[in-house]
């Protein structure tokens, strides 16, 4: 059985004293869930975030990192800087495509870094609004998939989170036969580099996820969890979502 996983991923907010607060506020209400639980949060908060969720449940995360270890690479993130804060890391999120640039081929260099050190990788993957009306959109995972995760050893530490671009901050959610069949499609696909391994990769889904709509997407049978953006700023939001994941 593959646990659920919940992660937040608060993006560019939050002052310190806010993630403070926040991140203090889901570890309390955080002891028995079914499923784990992380908090993805701005490099600056990574400390206090640490520090406010000590001795609880909840994980900490980062949102990015840089693939070489160290050097001139002004305003980059290694693998070593945020193993002392963190456990979790996200990689090649759409945010990151979409306004910097980043490629499959960049996101394996990142995933191939995370993976050689003690962070946990959650690996985005996700089609455009057009891609998925023109019919395009298992092409576009089997490429994001099989060339952004190429090269490495595949295991549990890894996660996927399928997030269909045109759901990310938009209201729109997947429906939730849309969200099984993409993501049943990339065990698939995780299945040809890996073999059986696939079967322990979690996956999430990831756009628009709510308290509303989490029960009915966390009980789809290869949706493994939730990767949430706007309901993670908000406690009871995502506490409810937290709750809606059963093991």
């Amino acid at each position: 059985m593959r646990k659920p996983f919940v992660a937040g991923n608060w993006k560019m907010n939050t002052t310190e004293a806010e993630a403070r607060e926040l991140a203090a506020a889901v570890a309390a209400g955080a002891a028995g869930l079914a499923c784990d639980v992380a908090l993805c949060v701005p490099f600056p908060h990574l400390a206090a975030v640490r520090e406010a969720v000590r001795g609880s449940a909840v994980g900490v995360g980062a949102q990015d990192v840089y693939w070489e270890a160290k050097g001139a690479f002004t305003g980059e993130v290694s693998t070593a800087m945020l193993a002392d804060y963190c456990r979790y890391v996200i990689v090649g999120h759409s945010e990151r495509r979409q306004f910097f640039g980043e490629t499959d081929a960049t996101v394996q260099k990142k995933l191939a870094a995370v993976i050689a050190s003690p962070l946990d990788p959650i690996v985005c993957v996700g089609e455009l609004l057009e891609e998925r009306r023109g019919g395009h959109t298992q092409d576009v995972l089997s490429r994001q998939v099989c060339e952004g995760l190429s090269g490495v050893e595949l295991s549990a530490r890894v996660t996927v989170a399928y997030e269909p671009v045109w759901a990310i901050g938009t209201g729109e959610t997947a429906a939730p036969e849309q969200a099984q069949e993409a993501c049943r499609f990339i065990r698939g696909e995780l299945r040809k580099m890996c073999g059986g391994v696939a079967d322990q990769i979690r996956i999430q889904y990831g756009g628009s996820v709510n308290a509303e709509n989490a029960a009915t997407l966390l009980s789809l049978p290869d949706v493994d969890g939730a990767l949430v953006g706007g309901a993670s700023l908000k406690v009871d939001q995502f506490l409810a979502i937290c709750r809606a994941a059963r093991a």
